[in-house]
């Protein structure tokens, strides 16, 4: 008989007599699971040796780690803050004249799912053909370890990309997707072995909403948090990491939205913020202060857009127990204040960052993020966070060449729709099209320290993956320089 792991035999025994204890306030709703996976018990075999694989371009090995640089792994939405800030340290603070060294890249299929970095392991989650594909690769040679994949017929009514949304997370003993069809998936990090998978779209009889299932998951102590928004509720749901049974239900209220659930310490203690709102008539969605121990729903704030074909996309931001939320349909942003026993309040509203699907970046007692959804006409603006007033806004110019069939031309490919990652005190800056720019946040102004431009293509939309001084980079549309869909790994660590 194999070996069976201490997680699996866990998992067995959660199944078998219901480990898990649950206690649900006695006015809050109960959900029952409609359809508890079957969790594998999995052999006990040696992880596999990572190998070339086709769609590999090793380019050169990453500069030596410097010895007393901070680092640590993505393995969560927006890092391990959940905040767009990374610890990391001992980076380049210059790109030069060439841009940061290429380490590897990797041929990828559709999708926008930012990639996971756990230890030396790198996952990269897309399609390919008609399968959602999730690749574990090393971090510094791209070689590949293993490879799971199922089957997927999703097509983007939009015709935005057939592939995943969600970013992949980890515990660091197991991986976890999300698909664009709602499967929801976990493996072991170190073998690719499949320990359960549920079909939330199934099981919870979800629409796909306009451009499919993208609020990544949220692991938080022993379970893993998805923004289901059933149309009779859950509208989020917890389900135990380890066997994929749900354990509690919460909100009837409102759809799934593309933002992912944040969690965050306030006066009341540990709470989930999830803020919904899918596909209805009339538009409806807003922000849950969840209690992640039972479920129990403290806080319901109405935030959405009138338009039908409006979302709410970017993930709260907590700053103490102070939470921002943002739209850029019409509703604009919220500042709400959480008091000890959980209830929210607004401390002011308005309509001057109304950020797309990026989240908002608190530094110094300031907002910072990208207002309105683009490409043309969304500046990066700068708000005082206690009052919400603007303090100010710039589309910088970035002056870029572009080759053609009727030559090289420049253009003005401002950042439009891009992503922050505050890390050593300034900010990296992954632009739409391809730039990447150090810029310093500060009240007085915009100002650019330095930029680079990666490659030239329309959907840089993903955040970059940093960790151990190695940037993530999803190319996820052709390049018009000729370069295909791909994930890029650069060397960003200092000599």
């Amino acid at each position: 008989m194999p070996r069976v792991s201490t997680a699996t035999i866990h998992a067995a025994l959660t199944l078998a007599i219901g480990m898990v204890s649950v206690e649900f306030p006695a006015h809050a709703k109960e959900y029952s699971d409609p359809a508890p996976p079957e969790t594998r018990m999995l052999a006990d075999v040696p992880a596999p040796e990572p190998t070339v694989q086709p769609e590999l371009t090793f380019h050169a090995a990453p500069k030596p780690l410097p010895k007393d640089a901070t680092t640590e792994d993505w393995k969560d939405f927006l890092g391990t803050t959940h905040n767009s800030i990374s610890r990391e340290t001992h980076l380049l603070k210059s790109f030069g004249g060439a841009g940061p060294t290429i380490v590897w890249e990797v041929a990828k299929g559709e999708g926008y799912a930012t990639p996971a970095v756990i230890g030396e392991r790198v996952i990269l989650f897309h399609r390919v053909g008609e399968e959602e594909v999730i690749e574990c690769l090393n971090a510094e040679s791209g070689q590949r370890y293993w490879r799971h994949a199922y089957a997927s017929d999703y097509r983007d009514r939009y015709g935005f990309g057939n592939g995943p949304r969600c970013q992949p997370i980890s515990d660091g003993a197991f991986v976890y997707t999300l698909g664009v069809q709602a499967k929801l998936t976990c493996l072991k990090l170190e073998t690719g072995q499949r320990l359960w998978q549920r079909d939330l779209k199934a099981e919870f009889d979800l629409t796909l909403d306009f451009f499919g299932v993208g609020a990544t998951p949220l692991l938080e102590g022993e379970s893993i948090i998805v923004n289901v928004g059933a149309s009779d509720g859950p509208c989020a749901a917890a389900f135990d990491k380890l066997s994929g049974k749900m354990l509690w239900g919460a909100g009837d209220e409102w759809g799934p939205s593309y933002a992912s659930p944040i969690p965050g310490d306030t006066d009341a203690g540990r709470r989930v913020f999830v803020f919904a709102g899918g596909e209805s008539r009339p538009a409806t969605g807003g922000l849950l202060i969840i209690d992640p121990k039972n479920g129990h729903v403290d806080c319901s704030f109405p935030w959405r857009g009138v338009p039908y074909e409006s979302v709410n996309a970017s993930s709260p931001l907590v700053v103490d127990s102070q939470v921002y939320i943002s739209e850029c349909y019409g509703a604009g942003g919220a500042l709400l204040k959480i008091d000890t026993s959980g209830a929210c309040s607004k401390v002011w509203s308005n309509e001057i960052l109304n950020t797309h699907f990026m989240t908002a970046i608190h530094k110094d007692g300031y907002l910072y993020g990208i207002d309105g959804h683009g490409p043309q006409n969304a500046p990066l603006v700068c708000i005082e966070l206690a009052t919400g007033k603007e303090v100010w806004r710039e589309e910088p110019e970035w002056m870029t060449p572009v080759s053609g069939d009727q030559g090289t031309r420049d253009y003005n490919l401002s950042p439009a729709l891009a992503s922050l990652l505050l890390v050593e005190g300034r900010c990296l800056v992954l632009g739409q099209y391809g730039h990447l720019a150090w810029i310093d946040l500060n009240p007085e102004g915009y100002r650019e320290l330095d930029r680079t431009h990666l490659f030239m293509a329309r959907q840089t939309w993903a955040m970059p993956a940093l960790s151990k001084g190695l940037l993530y980079v999803g190319q996820n549309d052709p390049g018009l320089d000729g370069t295909q869909t791909r994930l890029i790994c650069y060397d960003l660590r200092a000599e």
